[in-house]
């Protein structure tokens, strides 16, 4: 999926907008039992409640795609014959309705979902939407459509209690503690089945959304999906460093990581920049060849892109974002943190002077020691 096909269902979900006629759902406590089910009408809920129903909803459609949206592939196989793809798509197609169906899903999630003694809310939807025409100047045309997109959405939800607090009873006129309640928070998975590829149903994909990109949920994947799990944006980034450090071996220094970061990030601002809907992806020989532009030799970028075969699969594409840090650039010692705009860490420079080696930072100005503004002393002239 594209940012911008993301951006048409994510504005489905206003109370104007969408056709979801009902709520299903179950709230489970820590011991995975079931305390209640939800199975409410959202056109006669009052309005606050549905937009904060749709807003959970629409969360789990939130995030950057390749770091909190993550693509679910299912095989040809499972799509022909498999009992997880004909759970989903029972669900789609009964558009919820079918209580079995829907008892079954909530089942497989709560045997395998780990959510740390957490008790949490299960909420699913099913939307029907009449998929209007795009014109060639890329203007949705409301009046012209010859698709429709059936598809359901899931968010689990933590659901946390508040603090208690003092509130005044007018009856005693006086103040007293309120009870505290239970506080449904935003989602800490869900997905989409199917996925909306080129604007129509693709049944051989479900979009995964994550709140913690290096926490994609592993257990809940294998249960509802049965696919391999994708690895997480802190796997990700903890493979390709691995594959970095052990094959440039004493090569891999303070320049090499400088120009990796510099060129990854430059790639990331021009990607926003273009407004591409396209998610961003970089290629192991693309970051090969910043290499050799490096100096770094030969038989060392073979042997990183051979290692990353080896993490990643041949021929794969990675997210930059998920591999570099695009917000900050620390560099430490065993004494000394130093935290760099990551868009400037070109000033550091490492030096050996006199046997020892050194960073070289720039301070022309603005320098500041624990908050206060301070000058540098001119070179000690002493004879």
């Amino acid at each position: 999926m594209t940012v911008k096909e993301l951006g048409e269902l994510r504005r489905r979900l206003r109370p104007d907008k969408n056709a979801i006629s009902r709520i299903y759902g179950c709230y489970v406590n820590s011991n995975r039992e079931i305390i209640s089910y939800l199975d409410e009408s959202l056109g006669t809920m009052p309005q606050d409640e549905s937009e904060k129903y749709l807003s959970l909803l629409k969360k789990g459609l939130s995030g950057g795609l390749g770091r909190n949206l993550i693509d679910i592939v299912f095989s040809t196989a499972q799509v022909m014959d498999s009992d997880e793809h004909r759970l989903l798509t029972a669900l789609r197609d009964s558009e919820l309705k079918d209580a079995e169906a829907r008892n079954r899903f909530y089942q497989t999630v709560i045997d395998s979902l780990e959510m740390e003694d957490c008790n949490y809310l299960i909420l699913l939807a099913c939307d029907v939407y009449d998929v209007p025409h795009r014109s060639k100047d890329d203007e949705l045309q409301s009046d012209a459509s010859d698709e429709v997109f059936r598809y359901i959405l899931c968010s689990i939800c933590p659901v946390k209690d508040g603090k208690s607090e003092l509130g005044f009873f007018s009856g005693d006129n006086e103040f007293h503690s309120c009870m505290a309640s239970q506080i449904v928070s935003q989602p800490e998975l869900g997905f989409l089945f199917p996925a909306f590829d080129d604007r129509t149903a693709n049944i051989y994909n479900a979009l995964l959304y994550t709140r913690t990109p290096d926490q994609v949920h592993h257990e809940f994947i294998a249960a509802v999906f049965h696919t391999e799990p994708p690895l997480s944006a802190a796997e990700q980034r903890e493979g390709f460093q691995a594959a970095l450090s052990g094959a440039l071996d004493d090569s891999f220094n303070m320049e090499v990581v400088q120009a990796v970061h510099e060129r990854l990030l430059d790639k990331i601002e021009q990607h926003k920049e273009s407004k591409d809907p396209e998610p961003l992806t970089v290629s192991v020989q693309e970051v090969a060849t910043i290499l050799k532009d490096c100096g770094v030799a030969d038989t060392q970028v073979a042997a990183f892109e051979a290692q990353c075969g080896a993490q990643f699969g041949d021929g794969a594409v990675l997210n930059p974002e998920n591999i570099i840090d695009s917000k900050h650039f620390e560099i430490k010692t065993s004494d000394v943190s130093v935290a760099i705009d990551p868009k400037r860490s070109y000033i550091v420079e490492t030096r050996i002077i006199d046997g020892r080696k050194y960073l070289l930072i720039p301070a022309d100005e603005g320098v500041e020691v624990n908050g206060m503004a301070v000058g540098i002393a001119a070179a000690d002239r002493r004879a």
